[in-house]
């Protein structure tokens, strides 16, 4: 819903600029026919203001043009037809447009939707593959819900409990490697409870003693699921996180 929200909002306020665009330009074009001005009797000065207008206009369009393609490129419409695009620009600018803006609301959700169910699709089958074969590599473990982890380096302190909260370095990324978060690059590392984390976090937490760094991937049932996480995380998406388990943090005496 959130993307859904965001992706309308930002075509909202380029649809919305263009058309005051068009109307100050409108307004402008009357101004002219009603006033003379002195303008009139300096025929270069008035070309040369016309151009300076027209190269404003063209930059001032062609940059609406940029926002609205990296909006969709942000909302991850990778695909779409830029003919049939400024063809509804053009018609709407026109009051020509061939579809009422409930109709055009309802294709642009049910669109959203069919790519998403799409991608999903795809990330899950990916994910499951990926899996299988991880699976088979030497040092790798998987626990009955499914997530596999392998101990990169192993700790000797304590184990946190579902109850506890910990700090930890950590680095996640999708299964093509692209990275979406790292306290390493940071140089900070993340404190929360371990409740408070997605469930692939959670089984791996507590079994993990301090100062150990363990490397886990985790199934999509067991991080984001369809839902995905913003516009770094697609839905459905199989996660691998390498964690590196600091410190569990003194509970506070009541």
């Amino acid at each position: 819903m959130k993307t859904h929200l965001s992706f309308r909002f930002g075509l909202l306020m380029l649809f919305f600029l263009i058309l005051g665009v068009h109307a100050a330009e409108a307004q402008m074009g009357r101004k002219k026919k009603k006033e003379k001005t002195v303008a009139d009797h300096q025929p270069v000065q008035q070309e040369s203001v016309k151009v300076k207008q027209a190269e404003i206009r063209d930059s001032f369009s062609y940059s609406l043009g940029v926002l609205l393609a990296n909006n969709l490129k942000q909302q991850g419409f990778a695909e779409f037809n830029a003919e049939a695009l400024l063809q509804g620009l053009q018609q709407t600018m026109k009051g020509e447009q061939q579809l009422s803006l409930a109709q055009a609301n309802m294709l642009v959700q049910d669109g959203i939707r069919k790519q998403r169910e799409a991608e999903s699709k795809a990330n899950q089958e990916a994910g499951q593959k990926f899996l299988e074969e991880n699976a088979k590599r030497k040092g790798v473990k998987v626990t009955d819900s499914g997530l596999q982890y392998e101990i990169i380096e192993k700790g000797k302190g304590p184990i946190p409990s579902a109850e506890d909260r910990v700090k930890v370095h950590y680095e996640g990324t999708l299964i093509d490697g692209t990275v979406f978060d790292s306290s390493f690059k940071r140089g900070e590392p993340l404190t929360f409870p371990v409740k408070g984390v997605i469930k692939g976090w959670q089984e791996a937490l507590q079994m993990m003693p301090v100062g150990s760094k363990w490397k886990l991937y985790i199934p999509a049932d067991l991080a984001y699921g369809e839902r995905g996480a913003g516009a770094n995380i697609p839905p459905n998406s199989t996660l691998i996180f390498v964690v590196q388990l600091l410190e569990i943090e003194p509970k506070e005496s009541k």
